[in-house]
């Protein structure tokens, strides 16, 4: 909720109250305060609780494209430069622009596909835990969206579009492979909000999920160990994030996954 009142805010300064995202981010404030006032909060309300929580899923997966045009209007330009400039302070250069050596056809194509796994496992992580054990849930869905909450707080301060389009002159090696790279990278282009980069959701949720899998499905741990590994290594081959996106987008998926269990061991038995 903070984060609805803190972009709702910025917009009215920055568009005014008919904005069209003005106007999205006060509805979705509004149906949340709705919610947790309307529906029941007691041990026993199996159904409210859960119909409670779906509206994060909804709502935080349709910010991430209102965030296109929402934050551009508050946060004129791209901070990439800035991005940039950490990253050669840490290891003196750009590490995608350091791994063109290992670029071939089936690197690229193994990669694009540990990319787009992601989306399947987010999805599926989200409403298979949505069907289980309440208490469970309202962990898991605590810290997955707080996680979100932050990064899309880091998306506002710190816009970006990433090596990929930011530093494309600069790399001398094209990254090739098959038809499935060519559909990865048609799905990222055509999906970007062109804002998404610092810090990394993708390394920071696939870290989240894969933590709370190894605690409550310990199956779709193993199945997704090596695929995760892959994403965040693909985040920098495909050279989609800078080392910094990446290095925060983990601390925060750790540091969501240890609040999330703070959050369930103080709750009531």
């Amino acid at each position: 909720m903070g984060f609805f009142v803190w972009m709702l805010a910025q917009l009215v300064v920055a568009t005014g109250f008919s904005n069209r995202d003005t106007l999205v981010f006060a509805s979705l404030l509004a149906v949340n305060c709705a919610l947790v006032y309307f529906l029941p909060r007691g041990g026993g309300r199996d159904l409210g609780w859960r119909l409670r929580l779906l509206f994060y899923p909804v709502a935080m997966n349709l910010l991430y494209f209102v965030l296109g045009t929402a934050i551009p209007a508050i946060h004129s330009g791209h901070e990439d430069a800035a991005l940039q400039a950490v990253d050669r302070a840490l290891i003196g250069t750009n590490l995608s622009i350091r791994m063109q050596p290992w670029v071939s056809p089936v690197l690229t194509d193994f990669f694009s596909f540990c990319y787009m796994l992601y989306f399947l496992y987010l999805i599926l992580g989200q409403f298979s835990y949505l069907f289980g054990d309440l208490a469970v849930l309202k962990k898991y869905y605590a810290g997955l969206f707080s996680l979100y909450a932050v990064g899309y707080f880091g998306y506002s301060l710190f816009p970006a579009l990433g090596p990929y389009v930011a530093m494309g002159d600069q790399f001398s090696v094209p990254l090739g492979g098959g038809w499935l790279s060519a559909l990865n990278e048609k799905i990222v282009l055509s999906g970007s909000n062109s804002v998404d980069v610092f810090p990394s959701l993708h390394c920071g949720n696939a870290l989240y999920i894969l933590l709370s899998d190894y605690q409550h499905k310990r199956w779709r741990f193993w199945a997704y160990l090596v695929p995760c590994i892959g994403l965040w290594l693909s985040t920098l081959y495909l050279r989609y994030h800078y080392l910094i996106d990446v290095l925060c987008g983990l601390l925060l998926g750790w540091l969501a996954w240890k609040m999330a269990n703070r959050y369930l061991r103080e709750q009531p038995a």
